[in-house]
């Protein structure tokens, strides 16, 4: 009696049909969208506002836009490399508010410009980085960590200033919030040396490799041997530097130390940053697309000020925003972890 032969290859091959050209056409649509879908979102949103307030075009419209958005351009920023890490900072504009206070009360007791500057930045260095040795020393989740420093750093700034605004008319280091270089607004320009360094930073460093490991797999990038405390350190630091450089461009143009600036200002960045395309889940996203994401934040707000839309209507509106924001982001992601 012969044996029963078992024809089934011990190594079949695998299945290579190829993929469904709907599939590959999907993928290349988003594979664009990704890369150009904000620039044309922002030239949508600009033609509409054109069409609707006769204004909006005009010279000092656009440079009274540019100085709007360089703040939460530049809070922004910082909050990129956090999110890319796959955390979040909810205290920025709090760290906005002391820094600022701090600049003022330096500049105020006679401590030269550049020193005055440099402390403003030092303070929301620090601040972040109190943020960043929480999170990575004892992780505890930066939601929490960052909505306590927000309160506390609030209520700091308040008792630096007794809770009262201090006027400071011939501030040192006005300029930068009210001055220009060749026409353009000095805060732009601050606003593009910011993101300069930041996108030499995530682009063309080491360190910028790292933020993308640790936000795509922390466990994997400590395996690889990427010091992830040192990485989510920095990447708090950072943010809280450059919250300090928006509170020096808030002051000057304020003039004066203000316990209630950057309230509210942590969301204008965070949607700024989602809608630039960086990913709530971290590991993906370019900071050019932060930079977009804010003039998009601050072109919607002008235009809603010139078609004279209530206040209470603008915060609906930008909350809206923000959950489409978020949403877009959680779509893609799933669609991504089903691909």
């Amino acid at each position: 009696m012969n044996p029963i032969t078992d024809t089934t290859p011990e190594n079949p091959l695998p299945d290579t049909k190829p993929e469904p050209a709907a599939v590959r056409r999907g993928s290349v649509i988003a594979h664009w969208w990704d890369r150009v879908g904000i620039f044309l979102v922002l030239l949508i949103l600009i033609a509409l506002m054109a069409a609707l307030a006769p204004n909006f075009l005009s010279v000092d419209n656009a440079i009274n836009v540019a100085r709007s958005v360089s703040i939460n351009a530049i809070l922004a920023a910082g909050l990129t490399v956090v999110i890319l890490t796959a955390g979040i900072d909810l205290s920025v504009g709090s760290i906005l508010a002391v820094a600022g206070v701090g600049s003022v009360l330096l500049a105020v007791d006679g401590v030269p410009t550049p020193l005055a500057l440099l402390g403003g930045i030092l303070i929301g260095a620090v601040a972040g980085a109190l943020n960043g040795a929480f999170v990575a020393w004892l992780a505890l989740p930066a939601f929490i960590v960052t909505l306590g420093s927000m309160t506390y750093l609030r209520g700091l700034a308040y008792s630096l200033l007794d809770g009262q605004p201090l006027v400071a008319s011939d501030l040192g280091f006005r300029g930068i919030g009210n001055g220009s270089v060749a026409g353009i607004p000095q805060p732009v320009v601050v606003m593009v040396v910011v993101y300069a360094i930041f996108w030499f930073l995530l682009e063309r460093t080491r360190f910028g490799r790292h933020v993308y490991a640790v936000g795509g797999n922390m466990e994997a990038a400590r395996l690889a041997g990427i010091n992830v405390k040192r990485v989510l350190l920095s990447a708090y630091m950072l943010a809280g530097a450059a919250a300090g450089v928006a509170g020096l461009i808030f002051s000057a143009r304020v003039l004066s130390a203000q316990p209630t600036a950057g309230q509210g200002y942590e969301l204008d960045a965070i949607a700024a940053v989602v809608l630039g395309g960086t990913s709530l889940a971290g590991g993906r996203g370019r900071i050019l697309g932060t930079l977009v994401g804010a003039v998009i934040i601050g072109v919607l707000s002008n235009g809603l000020i010139l078609l004279d839309v209530p206040f209470f209507y603008q915060l609906i509106i930008k909350g809206v925003v923000i959950i489409i924001a978020i949403a877009l982001d959680s779509l893609k992601r799933f669609s991504r972890a089903g691909t």
